[in-house]
Parts: structure tokens; sequence; C-alpha cells
């Protein structure tokens, strides 16, 4: 999908292996860079929906829309949207979503629900690789949490294309969407015995990631992060990594 510019930048794109995947490859086309698509999450649903409680926590799109299939319908609890896209879901959805944070993460939601959850039960309903910021901190702002796992993510056969043209100096940038994205491309990196050269290709060349959380895991792991846009979607992830590629300066990008 590339737009054909013989100089246009390769950049690796993690999305689940469905039409995130596709979509991510078409915005990285429009914005003229050479798509790399190597999907690092697989979506499996577990059945479950969210248990009845006050205040009900959605942390993704991906969960809003499998609680939907399930059958799941919000009653008169406090709805929570981690950010616009999974917001966006639940109304489509046709729920009423009482919270969006102002920043989009677990330490946004923390914030934002701190003091209206003191002596309250909160349902989190997520993934299985869930922030134990979300959790903890509504804790210690008085709250009884109940988790509920309505997918788990797992890491797609074959996935790890990217590594390997990272190991070979083959990519002009790299762009991690979750923790756990950088988790298992690293882990498919090691699978094919090129981890220390794949981290040390994207030294060579423009990472981005989708927000903090994704930034400290990546920079944990040895993995140096040029880019973290100030909205935490994929269209700003692109439009900064393919920016900062084409200019080939990361020195005014934000870490």
């Amino acid at each position: 999908m590339s737009d054909g510019t013989p100089d246009a930048p390769r950049v690796a794109v993690f999305r689940p292996a469905d039409e995130r995947i596709d979509d991510a490859e078409a915005v990285l086309a429009s914005l003229g860079a050479d798509p790399v698509p190597d999907p690092m999450l697989e979506v499996e649903p577990t059945g479950a929906v969210p248990a009845a409680a006050p205040c009900v926590v959605l942390t993704s799109k991906t969960g809003v829309e499998l609680a939907a299939e399930a059958g799941w319908e919000p009653g008169d609890e406090t709805l929570v949207a981690i950010g616009p896209a999974t917001a966006a879901a639940a109304r489509e959805a046709g729920w009423t979503v009482d919270l969006v944070p102002d920043e989009y993460t677990s330490a946004g939601l923390v914030e934002a629900l701190s003091e209206r959850v003191d002596g309250e039960r909160v349902e989190v309903a997520r993934s299985d690789h869930g922030s134990d910021v979300l959790l903890d901190g509504l804790r210690e702002a008085g709250a009884t949490v109940n988790e509920t796992v309505l997918y788990r993510l797992t890491r797609p056969d074959g996935a790890g294309e990217s590594a390997a043209l990272a190991a070979a100096g083959d990519l002009d940038a790299a762009a991690f969407t979750s923790s756990l994205t950088v988790t298992h491309f690293l882990d498919a990196a090691e699978e094919r015995g090129v981890r220390d050269a794949a981290i040390a290709g994207l030294s060579d060349a423009v990472v981005g990631a989708i927000g903090p959380p994704t930034a400290e895991t990546a920079a944990e792991r040895g993995i140096d992060v040029d880019v973290v846009p100030g909205d935490a979607d994929f269209a700003a992830l692109a439009e900064a990594v393919v920016e900062a590629a084409g200019d080939g300066d990361r020195s005014t990008t934000p870490h």
C-alpha cells in the first residue's frame, strides 16, 4: 500500500490482526509512508460481560464492541470511557457515556474518578493486560474494585517480520500502539534470534509510542522513543512518526 514514492519512509505498525491493521496501513499510506503491517496482537474474547456496579469503566473500543456483542446493556450506572474512540464505540452501541478523562490513560482515569468513588463499587472491564495503575489508583481513592476480563491479547503466529527488518537496518520508523506491542515485538525478535540487532536497528529509526505508558515500556526494554503525540490515538501517532521520519530530525520531537 505504498504511495509509490521511492523515498517514502518505511514504517512498521503493530495493530491487532483485524480491520485495525488494515486501517493503520491505509492511514500510513495516505501520509506518504511505505507501511510494514506486522500484527502483534490477536483478540481472544472470553465471553464475559461487565459486572453490575454503580460505576463501570471501559478501557478500549474492543471491550465495548465485545460487551455489546455479548448482549450487555448499561443501566443506571455511571459509564466511563478511557478516551474518545472508546466513547464513540459506546455511543454507537446506543449507550450514554457519562465521563471521558482529559488524559486518555489509566492514570487519567484515576485522576478523573478519584474524588467520585470513595466508598463506591467500581467495575473495570478490559483485556487481560490492563495496567495495575488503574486498579491500584481506584482502590487508593477508596473504591471497591472488581475487574472483568472481556478478552485476552495474544501474539499472532508468524508475527515479527518488522523485527527482522529492523535488525537488518531496513526500517525508517516504527509505531508502537501499546505496551504489549513493544513486548510482543521483542519476544518475536528473540524467537528469530535478532533481539539485540532489532533494538540496535531501531536506534537508527524514528520510534513512536502512542502515549507515555507505551514509551516507558519501550525505554525500560532498551528502545529509545523519539515521538509521543499529544493525542493518544493512532492517526496522531502516524502523522507524528511519518513527519519525523521524513524530516530526518528527531531533536524536536517530544519524549
